[in-house]
């Protein structure tokens, strides 16, 4: 069986019926003198190219949806995945060219620069997604390795945890949370309230965070009624797994302390 567009659409969340497919074509320079993209363009200057479409409603839909799929060349029969992009209305018009807001979203994200499917309209450079959805996956290539910032520098909004957890490109990350135990923050970014927690004894940070990635509570009473959406992890301290249990239980209770996370945040003891 053939996996095709249609499939990953699907598990990426995206209507066909409601989503627009466009691969952009390397041009310096049009003919009408304005500035095209090429190979070595930038995230920015791809993004004000796809912003800015003809006023002809032959060239381009008068109503155009809101999701917007846009790749770039990789060669005459293929396309590689830039990115999704929300399409949230059109912002200004003179009468050759429109201008659209459009803004950056998750969807598909973990496919972007890694997706290529097959064109089968090489002159065609826009489609319906419900024509795309028949065009047939043709890579998905590994994601280039992230590299782990060191345990001061981390911090996680939770999405990027589940990210984390789940990824091979964030492979460097796992080898280094599961050889530690210590102690963690999660901060409540709603309103700012600390949750201090640990992982100690045989269970590593790893471990313990991907219970979180899992659940969003990770079995504690007092995140349990919480939406982990908002949540941001750190760590504040790592110990060698072979660390007495009273070392790191004493640590964790500095910084509960530290942080007023008993009376003013989210912890219960």
């Amino acid at each position: 069986m053939t996996l095709t567009f249609a499939q990953i659409m699907a598990s990426g969340g995206i209507d066909p019926t409601g989503a627009l497919v466009i691969r952009h074509a390397y041009v310096r320079e049009h003919e009408d003198g304005s500035v095209g993209i090429h190979g070595d363009s930038s995230d920015a200057e791809i993004m004000a190219y796809t912003r800015v479409q003809s006023a002809n409603t032959r060239t381009f839909p008068a109503n155009p949806p809101g999701v917007w799929v846009v790749f770039l060349p990789e060669g005459g029969d293929r396309a590689r995945l830039w990115s999704v992009l929300i399409n949230q209305g059109e912002i200004s018009h003179d009468g050759q060219l429109r201008t659209f807001d459009l803004q950056p979203s998750d969807l598909l994200g973990d496919l972007n620069k890694r997706l290529v499917i097959g064109w089968r309209s090489p002159r065609t450079w826009r489609i319906n997604a419900t024509t795309a959805a028949e065009y047939p996956v043709m890579e998905i290539a590994d994601a280039e390795p992230v590299r782990f910032p060191g345990f001061d520098a981390l911090t996680l909004e939770y999405p990027q945890l589940q990210a984390v957890i789940r990824e091979h490109r964030y492979a460097a990350w796992r080898t280094a949370l599961s050889a530690v135990i210590g102690i963690y923050l999660i901060t409540d970014t709603r309103d700012g309230r600390h949750y201090v927690g640990k992982a100690d004894g045989a269970e590593t940070i790893l471990q313990r965070w991907a219970a979180y990635a899992t659940n969003g509570h990770g079995g504690n009473v007092e995140l349990r009624n919480l939406n982990p959406a908002t949540f941001r992890l750190s760590v504040l301290r790592v110990f060698d797994p072979a660390t007495p249990t009273r070392e790191v239980d004493a640590a964790e209770s500095h910084y509960k302390y530290a942080l007023d996370s008993r009376r003013h945040g989210l912890n219960r003891n």
